[in-house]
């Protein structure tokens, strides 16, 4: 009887250690699906952006605030590095296999190197990049048609002016270019600064040749002739471009040569100076400066009475091929194509959107706007001469800033330009 009692409690507690057995394996298994609860604890992912735009943080803060009410699991953080820094610090950091997960991408061709390098991803098909017009695409496409950037706006440089100094020196907008050398005068013999310009940044200095330059050379014939290969950098017109950028240098600030851009953006909007040759982007960081600021604009006049707006894309965001996280990237670029980015853009950033249709509440962008439809030319600088090593762009910053410390002549600074862009542009090698 003890050797049956021995047995059965031998066989039931084999049952108990099988019961606990299988127990434990039932919740193993559960825990490798997850449940409801766990899908809301979904581990966050967080992306870095990288941009020259210093003094947008704040903006962008909100725009990363409203991506996030649709994806709320992607942290975004907005990182920008100063301009004139802000290619070498990208450069460096791509060629390390490192850098933000989000970029912006510089227009045209100084973005396709970065592109051809392999250091940007594809978005080829990206949701939303079909609503925009191939002008926008272009600036981030290469020529086999594969896209690496969504447009973010369109810029566009002019003369603006403070009103309040245009009215009380009853000062009206030129009509023709001799109105504008005659108005720049009336505004040197009543002690007022003509135009808020410095020397020291070459940036500035090929932008105010995009402004200046088609007046003289009247504008898109002699840009397509140059496309075309018909003309060139030697073409008197040209050199007379050149000549004229030398000229109104009595009308900058004393001591131009050692003013950037803070120095004659300041000099503006304290009412220092009546015009600032610049681009739509200043509009808020000037009114920021000063709120009460009267500012107008108006589009330069040729000596026939032709009218220019210079326009290009300003940049393009692009993911990193390097990123490891690819897909939340795309997400947010597929946000940046949205409406509700684009009025927001346009309300926050007073620039004109590059989203077809999305229209602002501020006036004066407005009217900028209207004029890049009518009166716009293309930035050449930037949209076709960023070849080369130097690049075309960048020699001719550097040669306008020898002129105008009379190292150079204008013919000088024409015969460079043409020399290098002839070793990279196609057409002038015909």
């Amino acid at each position: 009887m003890k050797q049956m009692n021995k047995w059965l409690f031998l066989f039931l507690l084999l049952l108990v250690v099988a019961l606990v057995g299988c127990s434990s394996d039932k919740k193993s298994t559960s825990s490798t699906t997850p449940d409801k609860e766990d899908k809301g604890n979904t581990e966050k992912v967080s992306l870095t952006i990288g941009s020259w735009r210093t003094e947008d943080v704040a903006k962008y803060e909100k725009v990363i605030a409203l991506f996030n009410e649709q994806h709320p699991d992607i942290n975004i953080a907005f990182n920008p590095t100063k301009n004139t820094e802000y290619n070498t610090v990208l450069n460096t950091a791509l060629q390390a296999g490192e850098g933000p997960d989000i970029f912006h991408l510089r227009p045209y061709a100084a973005g396709l190197k970065l592109a051809e390098a392999g250091y940007v991803e594809k978005i080829t098909g990206l949701k939303g990049l079909d609503a925009y017009p191939e002008e926008a695409l272009i600036a981030s496409c290469d020529q086999e048609g594969n896209q690496y950037g969504v447009p973010i706006n369109l810029s566009s440089t002019q003369f603006f002016y403070n009103k309040k100094i245009f009215k009380d020196n009853n000062l009206e907008i030129p009509t023709t270019w001799d109105e504008f050398i005659a108005l720049n005068d009336k505004l040197l013999e009543k002690g007022i600064t003509p135009i808020a310009m410095g020397t020291k940044e070459g940036w500035l200095l090929s932008l105010l040749h995009g402004i200046v330059g088609p007046a003289i050379y009247e504008g898109n014939d002699f840009y397509q002739a140059v496309l075309a290969g018909e003309k060139d950098f030697t073409d008197p017109k040209f050199i007379e471009s050149i000549q004229v950028m030398n000229d109104l240098k009595k009308y900058f600030p004393a001591n131009s040569e050692g003013l950037g851009m803070d120095d004659i953006r300041t000099l503006f909007a304290l009412g220092d100076a009546a015009m600032f040759p610049l681009g739509s982007w200043e509009i808020p960081v000037v009114l920021e400066m000063n709120p009460d600021l009267d500012l107008g604009y108006f589009p330069i006049p040729s000596k026939a009475g032709n009218k220019t707006v210079t326009t290009w894309v300003d940049g393009s965001f692009a993911i990193n091929a390097n990123s490891k996280h690819k897909d939340a990237a795309k997400l947010f670029l597929e946000f940046l194509t949205t409406k509700e980015f684009g009025e927001l853009f346009v309300k926050e950033f007073s620039m004109i959107s590059a989203i077809p249709g999305i229209t602002s509440d501020n006036a004066l962008l407005n009217d900028i706007s209207k004029s890049t439809e009518n009166e716009a030319t293309p930035y050449m600088w930037v949209t076709n001469f960023t070849g080369g090593d130097p690049t075309t762009k960048s020699l001719l910053e550097s040669e306008l800033q020898g002129m105008y410390l009379g190292q150079v002549t204008p013919e000088e600074v024409a015969k460079k330009v043409q020399e290098n862009a002839k070793t990279w542009f196609t057409p002038f090698q015909k």
